[in-house]
């Protein structure tokens, strides 16, 4: 087993990846802070698709929080129903939009803290928030962040936390919310979780499990 990239090797990486997906962002669709917050919550186990065809009409019901927090569960259940967890994040949506509402002048919070305190949103959402919304350098790590950093040899780690915390240290500062999106985009595009697509992948010269064959 090889060891750990240096850090030339890890700009490597990133800058090869940049240039493979230079389009890499946010593929959720939504126009200012709180619709796209309501869009992360509910891309949890979810694919951004899937959200993407039912945000719409959500948001056409319920365009803000004043609005969303008057809904009736049932209501909110109806349109999300097509996705994962719906009755779950139904709830969510609604009393995470009465806070902001009460708490916040229906404006989503900058800050992670106030973001996580919010029903339905944990760590990697409130990352995503910061990062699409607020411009600030996050690493939210979901299944396909956490899938790529660790196959490739980035990071090893065994859990999400784990790896944030791993790729913070190991990526510059400046570049954790491109390092975000390029990796959802190779974990989508190339770097399959059944079947990745070594032989075309823009990395395969340096990625350690094609190394350590």
């Amino acid at each position: 087993m090889m060891g750990e990239f240096k850090p030339e090797e890890v700009n490597s990486i990133l800058d090869s990846l940049e240039a493979e997906y230079p389009d890499a962002a946010c593929a959720l669709d939504y126009k200012g802070n709180f619709r796209l917050l309501v869009a992360v919550m509910l891309s949890a186990q979810t694919t951004d698709k899937s959200v993407n065809a039912v945000t719409p009409e959500l948001f056409s019901m319920y365009p803000d929080a004043f609005s969303l927090a008057g809904a009736e569960v049932d209501s909110v259940e109806e349109l999300i129903r097509r996705i994962g967890m719906y009755r779950t994040k139904a709830k969510n949506l609604i009393a995470a939009a009465r806070i902001l509402s009460e708490e916040f002048g229906g404006d989503v919070p900058s800050t992670y803290d106030e973001l996580v305190s919010l029903p339905g949103v944990g760590r990697k959402t409130a990352n995503v928030v910061l990062s699409v919304g607020f411009g600030k350098q996050r690493i939210a790590v979901d299944t396909h962040v956490f899938r790529v950093a660790n196959r490739i040899g980035l990071v090893k780690e065994k859990d999400v936390l784990g790896t944030e915390l791993a790729l913070m240290k190991i990526v510059p500062e400046h570049r954790w919310s491109g390092t975000h999106h390029s990796l959802i985009f190779h974990g989508r595009y190339c770097c399959g979780a059944r079947k990745p697509s070594c032989g075309s992948c823009c990395i395969s010269d340096i990625c350690r499990r094609v190394l350590v064959k």
